[in-house]
């Protein structure tokens, strides 16, 4: 029987890296805003905990019947309400004879028997990451594993959700109850595992914010969210005819507004990023330098070789030149990034030229602390 629970794994660890991949950017969103940084521990851990629901949610749905139009369960019922009953099955099913003890080890290999312990071992990582991770209490533990058991019953009821014409397993309050004592188990094996690892409310108390590197993935991430932002004003101004629409869009939210915010943009603040120029308050020339230099030289002549084709200005005679030039700057910044990301004290030229660079801002109750102190 312990056969049939490899399909389901494999199936998980296949799933994983695009999982991971999918659960990377929140992630990271919610460890730059909540911590400031990413901690190599904190991150194994919670990417452990997606391993662990893959293989939880897997395990419960494989194996799918082979078409969405199934037939009824052939018991004629979509629920077992029975507590314990699972007494009775092993009791009917069993081949050990009790009044000979050596015959007890059979138990270990009879299909009710691993089906309880199944059903326990499968929340009991559960009930250890959320005491030692999320720092639960006991009845928080109780009422989270069997929320998530009755999450696992009813998807199977109901066909999950519908996609199959009837439901290909049932729905047995054996499982509920036997899924919860293990979310209790790993709570209580929580207890001995958290007086062997870190402590997660201590993992930042040595921390200190304001020596460390914004590092590039955080920037790029910060890029991102900018642009999201900002793609869909420079398409509202494109299609309301307003002249120049990159640069008035540029201007306002990578010069104007980190001037009135002492540097921070929306992807800025969502990683708790800020730039910072030689003074306690970046200032309009180094933002004017910076910006100038990235979205007006490197990023200008991008935008007009977009511009050019949008009108239908393919045909120009300037268009193999600017087609040439365009290339040459993507290269040669392409270039520059590269030996910056490898070479630590090495700086982009338009931060070397404006004099700015990228800090974590502190949490604000600290900031005010620091203030205020």
């Amino acid at each position: 029987m312990l056969t049939v629970y490899w399909f389901p794994i494999s199936y998980a660890f296949l799933s994983f890296p695009a999982a991971a991949l999918l659960f990377t950017l929140p992630f990271l969103l919610v460890q730059y805003r909540r911590h400031g940084y990413v901690n190599k521990y904190r991150a194994l851990l919670l990417y452990l905990f997606l391993l662990y629901l893959l293989n939880a949610v897997f395990l419960i749905l494989l194996p799918l019947p082979p078409s969405v139009h199934n037939s009824p369960p052939a018991a004629g019922s979509y629920a077992q309400w029975i507590p314990f009953h699972f007494v009775l099955d092993v009791l009917k099913e069993t081949g050990v004879d009790w009044e000979r003890p050596a015959t007890y080890f059979r138990l270990l290999g009879e299909r009710a028997v691993l089906q309880v312990a199944f059903n326990v071992l499968l929340t009991v990582p559960f009930g250890m990451f959320l005491r030692y991770y999320f720092r639960t209490g006991w009845l928080a533990c109780l009422l989270l594993t069997l929320g998530l058991s009755l999450f696992f019953e009813a998807t199977q009821v109901t066909g999950i959700y519908g996609i199959y014409d009837y439901p290909y397993r049932l729905f047995d309050v054996d499982d509920a109850m036997t899924n919860t004592a293990g979310g209790l188990l790993g709570f209580v094996a929580a207890e001995w595992l958290s007086k062997r690892l870190p402590r997660i409310d201590k993992l930042d108390e040595r921390v200190d914010l304001a020596a460390k590197r914004v590092s590039y993935t955080r920037r790029g991430l910060a890029f991102l969210i900018d642009w999201c932002v900002l793609n869909p004003v420079l398409a509202a101004l494109a299609v309301l005819r307003v002249p120049f629409p990159y640069v008035i869009a540029v201007a306002a939210y990578f010069i104007v507004l980190p001037y009135l915010t002492n540097g921070q943009t929306l992807g800025k603040w969502s990683v708790r990023i800020r730039l910072r120029g030689a003074g306690s308050r970046v200032r309009l020339r180094e933002l004017l330098i910076r910006y100038g230099l990235l979205y007006g030289a490197v990023g200008g002549i991008n935008a007009l070789m977009a511009g050019l084709g949008a009108r239908g200005a393919g045909d120009s005679v300037l268009i193999l030149p600017l087609l040439l030039a365009v290339f040459a700057v993507n290269a040669a910044f392409a270039i520059h990034l590269v030996i910056c990301l490898f070479n630590r004290k090495r700086r982009l030229f338009y931060e070397r030229r404006s004099g700015t660079e990228h800090v974590i801002t502190p949490k604000a109750r600290k900031a005010r602390r620091i203030e205020t102190g």
